[in-house]
């Protein structure tokens, strides 16, 4: 299932890797994460390659609603709360110069990429304390964020919280710009990392440094982000001849919907839950709600997108772990991967070409989670060991990662780990990681 931004951007295709070789930098994954980090490295003159196991642009950064803003739902006032007025600053600072860093490059490489400074909204019908408390933090961050009562929307809310100067864009045709100069070998997955060595199927890869810039980083020792980390899907319709919104909007009640404008067209997204654990069929939900608040318009295409979600809510962006200290990591950004791609590039960069970064002690992977990650570490590994027993038996579908149950998708038509959202098609080719190969299986469909 396409979204709008495959249908409409074709980025030139690359060779596989033809041999074994060297560099400086190598980095996993041509998605926007890894394609910037690559792009400021080759900026400080270091010799860098990508690595990228279909073709660049093709994972997450094609499944985005492409919002890039600092707005990351009721983020600031938990930061305050769990990680003090410091590092909520630190979070605020770095995105609002991430959004600023985009609108600089677009210009000054004139990338037509559809950018489009608008406001971003959050919206509530029942969480109105949520939402005022949202904004005191987000002012006391320096961020200008006003509370609203009346907006756009084609029904009523009790409060909304109006952030300025955010943005949004094409992210494929931004993503072919900057990846021109680049030197990526596509269809070229790497299947491990060992040391300063990477092996595809095409040869090997040799860097001084290693970047995981892979959506979810496959090695599970060290690091053991399997155990910090699980992944969630949300939907999208887009919609033509609907409403045509100046802001872009995300509700952050349990039925809350995301929408934005593309041009004429609106996307309209909601109804996630976490990967393989799938209630209901999003689509038809989605179709339901299109349908009540926009009965003139059609659906153009729907796709799904697939998120990391990390134990505090903050990414985990810097050395991968104490035991390998030239692996670098850029994962776990939750809903706001475009924002946090340009923050990891910035960040992985300063660390490894100077060594250090003002926001490194904020998003490091080796930091302990606050105490009030603890409910959810431990939902996330109830969640794990469920799947985990249920894959002893010899009778299921099993994840080729770690060996957890799979479950079907019919919304669409996929084998999904409840475990660490890996994702197969109905055959039982991989379709996105941590696992690194397909499933083995004869008859698939349930």
């Amino acid at each position: 299932m396409k979204s709008i931004w495959n249908e409409s951007c074709r980025i030139p295709g690359r060779n596989p890797l033809p041999g074994n070789l060297d560099t400086e930098v190598a980095v996993i994954g041509a998605g926007l994460a890894g394609v910037l980090t690559a792009f400021y490295l080759a900026r400080e003159k270091k010799e860098v390659l990508v690595l990228e196991a279909r073709t660049a642009g093709s994972g997450q950064t094609s499944g985005t609603t492409a919002k890039i803003t600092s707005q990351h739902n009721l983020i600031y006032h938990k930061l305050l709360t769990d990680r003090g007025s410091r590092m909520m600053k630190l979070y605020a600072d770095s995105n609002e110069k991430a959004i600023r860093e985009y609108e600089r490059l677009i210009k000054d490489r004139v990338i037509s990429c559809q950018f489009e400074k608008k406001p971003a909204f959050l919206y509530t019908m029942k969480q109105q304390n949520a939402l005022h408390l949202e904004a005191i933090a987000a002012r006391q961050a320096g961020i200008p964020a006003f509370e609203v009562i009346e907006t756009e929307l084609p029904f009523p809310v009790k409060r909304a919280l109006r952030f300025t100067d955010q943005a949004c864009f094409h992210p494929l045709k931004f993503l072919e710009a900057v990846s021109a100069s680049l030197t990526i070998f596509e269809h070229t997955p790497a299947l491990s990392v060992k040391g300063h060595t990477i092996t595809t199927p095409y040869g090997t890869v040799t860097a001084q440094q290693i970047v995981f810039a892979c959506h979810y980083p496959f090695p599970l020792i060290p690091g053991y982000y399997f155990s910090r980390m699980y992944q969630e899907q949300s939907y999208v319709l887009a919609l033509s001849g609907a409403l045509d919104l100046e802001g872009m909007y995300l509700g952050i009640d349990p039925d809350g919907l995301s929408l934005r404008c593309a041009g004429k067209t609106l996307l309209l997204g909601g109804f996630g839950h976490r990967t393989g654990r799938l209630e209901g069929h999003p689509y038809k939900s989605l179709s339901s709600a299109a349908c009540s608040l926009f009965p003139q318009a059609r659906t153009i295409c729907h796709w799904s997108a697939q998120d990391c979600m990390t134990l505090d809510s903050l990414p985990y962006i810097g050395r991968f772990s104490r035991r390998n200290p030239h692996w670098y990591v850029a994962t776990g950004f939750g809903k706001w991967g475009m924002t946090l791609s340009m923050v990891s590039a910035h960040l992985l960069t300063d660390l490894i070409c100077r060594g250090s970064s003002p926001y490194e002690s904020l998003y490091s992977p080796l930091r302990f989670p606050a105490f009030s990650a603890l409910p959810v570490l431990a939902r996330h590994m109830a969640e794990s060991s469920v799947g985990l027993i249920k894959g002893l038996s010899p009778k299921v579908m099993r994840c080729p990662h770690m060996g957890c149950k799979l479950s079907w998708n019919a919304a669409e038509s996929t084998w999904d780990c409840p475990c660490h959202g890996s994702r197969f098609d109905s055959s039982g080719k991989l379709i996105a990681g941590p696992s690194q190969t397909s499933c083995r299986c004869h008859k698939l469909i349930p």
